[in-house]
């Protein structure tokens, strides 16, 4: 239950049609399984007590008498279990029948939510044996005690302020208006589902998006537990199509035709950080529904769920692939707009024979074939200076020239000297002003190129810099156009991968190739030997750390201790404990400290959900402090 993490399970026991004992038992079994596992929230499938296939046998009295004495039985099998847990049964309740989900909690069965919306089509004839549940919860005596009975009941704990649960039974998430909206709108941060839904052609796939779909429409979480093997085959067949569901992502999922529980965590803080931000995700402006509260300790929860290691890359390669062609559209649309509307004759392009130049070149390209220009209008500019290597050099010149822009090499060693002479600057003083000054007058050269050739400087700088300020004010941190505003480091990377992959020329792949396996580097300082002697993660940190860093940070406003956890999970066999902690102590101060070159930031296009624009995703004062969130980084070395 740390940093907001409840661990769930969705059951399907093993059952007979009707035989209560025998449900019950293996109903018992499996809540010692669940609670083992440490599960918190724990849901079994629709009239599970009974079994949902028993039909007409519904009416008879011994049946409906052994069901409610078994809930009683199970609900005093969980008093020493530290779980709010939900069972399906059928419950006769003044004189009508109906289909329940029963909250059990510590002993009590602390509220009967029923099933609001019952087929009576096709397979399905609910309405023969069952009532509709009233519109609204109300309190019923039930065996002595007072009871909430009816639909969008939430049951809440003090231990865990972010955690109300509500339930909802099979058909009421596949009708227009599900009964979970209203309980989302009041505050249910996960809805629970008892289910009996069958096994037709194609219909997994669809359920699994019906439930996928409805956690993000709530921006909750979704506990989904189906009937599977034990219900009548007469004419059905119940799978236990178990789903466990956060924010449109599906966490778990049972393998079909095969009875169990399926485990995961559910981030409540995640959710309540996307219900923030969301302004459409409007709560109820008057609450009207009933709150029960329930027990639960407060416990660190132990984390089975996964964390990719780079989250803005997709693992897949066909969804990398897909990725890949989408973010190139929209970079290359986004640069074919802008050229239009300036009707600019050229795209001017400072390429290095690193990745970024690299990728702002290919878009360049990808930009002027929409536009059906001639690629001779993209003016790429090779700037040598003290720290340019052959490799690199020969790497741009090479690319350049296969795309089929217009090369200029434009030597800036003689500018630079004359300016160090102007103001005074050693020239074997290597330190911020040596490097910087180069920078400028690459941006200096490009804006003045532009104008000669009517057209606009094509910025080159990615997220994963902007985020650390690794750009040199008004140098490369300037541009007419930043196509790769809002791309990181690590997407970068994929991007001039696929675009070697999908390219016909085998001379271009190569070269890309090559660019590919050079280390990063601004190359502002003398080579060593030949070979590039600043790299820029030795010095600022390895980028597939800061852009997870990046991602947890902006994406669900974790703080920095939650991150730190979480890396350690994700990155733990790539780097040690001290080296996240390190480079994520220094992502936070450079995060904020260099926050005055992102609110000045040109024009580019947002690729994903993550950016930085100071027009758009990310508004913060440049002079705002660190402290609080480094005092939270720090309690985790505590």
């Amino acid at each position: 239950m740390k940093d907001g993490f409840i661990k769930v399970a969705a059951a399907t026991p093993e059952i007979r049609v009707a035989d209560v004992a025998y449900n019950t038992e293996n109903i018992c079994r499996l809540i010692d399984e669940t609670t083992n596992e440490g599960a918190k929230i724990i849901v079994f499938p629709e009239l599970c007590i009974t079994g949902y296939t028993c039909g007409d046998l519904f009416t008879q009295e011994v049946l409906l008498r052994e069901a409610r004495a078994a809930l009683h039985k199970i609900a005093e099998y969980t008093r020493e279990k530290d779980a709010l847990i939900f069972v399906g049964v059928p419950l006769a309740v003044d004189g009508g029948l109906y289909n329940v989900a029963a909250a059990l909690n510590h002993g009590k069965i602390l509220g009967l939510t029923t099933k609001t919306f019952l087929p009576n089509y096709g397979e399905f004839y609910e309405m023969r044996q069952f009532r509709q549940g009233p519109e609204r919860a109300r309190e019923i005596l039930f065996d002595g005690e007072e009871i909430s009975f009816g639909p969008k009941i939430l049951f809440t704990t003090s231990a865990m302020e972010s955690l109300v649960v509500s339930a909802e039974i099979c058909e009421d998430v596949w009708s227009p208006v599900p009964p979970s909206i209203e309980a989302a709108r009041e505050g249910a941060t996960l809805i629970v589902n008892c289910s009996a839904s069958d096994e037709t052609i194609g219909k997994g796939s669809y359920r699994r998006s019906l439930i996928k779909g409805q956690s993000a429409r709530l921006i909750c979480g979704y506990i989904y537990a189906n009937a599977g093997e034990g219900e009548s085959t007469t004419d059905l067949v119940f799978g236990g199509h178990n789903l466990i569901a956060e924010n449109g992502t599906i966490l778990e999922e049972s393998k079909r035709f095969q009875n169990g529980a399926v485990y995961t965590e559910i981030d409540l803080k995640r959710l309540l950080s996307e219900r923030r931000k969301n302004t459409t995700f409007q709560p109820a402006k008057e609450p009207a529904l009933r709150r029960i509260p329930f027990e639960i300790q407060m416990e660190e929860t132990k984390l089975t769920r996964r964390f990719p290691s780079r989250p803005f890359v997709p693992n897949q390669e066909g969804e990398r692939a897909r990725r890949c062609e989408e973010i190139l559209n929209i970079q290359a649309v986004g640069l074919k707009k802008r050229l239009a509307h300036a009707r600019a004759k050229s795209a001017v392009v400072g390429i290095s024979g690193g990745l970024d130049s690299t990728l702002a070149l290919l878009v360049s390209a990808k930009a002027f074939d929409m536009l059906g220009l001639d690629r001779k209008g993209i003016v790429a500019v090779t700037m040598p200076c003290f720290g340019t290597t052959d490799r690199t050099y020969q790497n741009a010149c090479k690319m350049s020239v296969k795309l089929g822009a217009s090369l200029r090499e434009i030597p800036i060693k003689a500018s630079v000297a004359q300016h160090f002479e102007d103001i005074g600057h050693d020239m074997e003083d290597h330190s911020v002003t040596y490097e910087n000054a180069q920078a400028r007058e690459r941006t200096q050269v490009l804006m003045d190129v532009a104008n000669q050739n009517g057209g606009i400087v094509i910025g080159t700088g990615d997220m994963s810099e902007l985020a650390l300020g690794w750009a040199t004010y008004n140098g490369d941190h300037m541009s007419m156009y930043g196509v790769n505003a809002s791309v990181p480091k690590t997407l970068v990377r994929h991007l001039v991968h696929y675009y070697a992959d999908t390219c016909d020329d085998e001379e271009l792949k190569g070269v890309l190739y090559d660019v590919l396996d050079t280390p990063v580097s601004p190359e502002l300082l003398p080579p060593k030997d030949g070979e590039i002697a600043q790299k820029t993660e030795d010095l600022v940190g390895p980028y597939e750390l800061h852009d997870f860093f990046l991602y947890y940070l902006l994406r669900f406003g974790y703080e920095p201790g939650k991150i730190y956890r979480l890396a350690k999970l994700a990155l733990g066999g790539e780097y040690d404990e001290d080296t996240i902690y390190r480079w994520l102590e220094t992502f936070c101060r450079r995060f904020f400290s260099q926050q005055f070159k992102r609110s000045c930031l040109p024009d580019g296009p947002k690729v994903g959900t993550v950016a930085l624009s100071p027009r758009g995703d990310w508004r913060m004062p440049s002079d705002a402090c660190v402290a609080s969130w480094l005092e939270d980084l720090r309690k985790c070395k505590k």
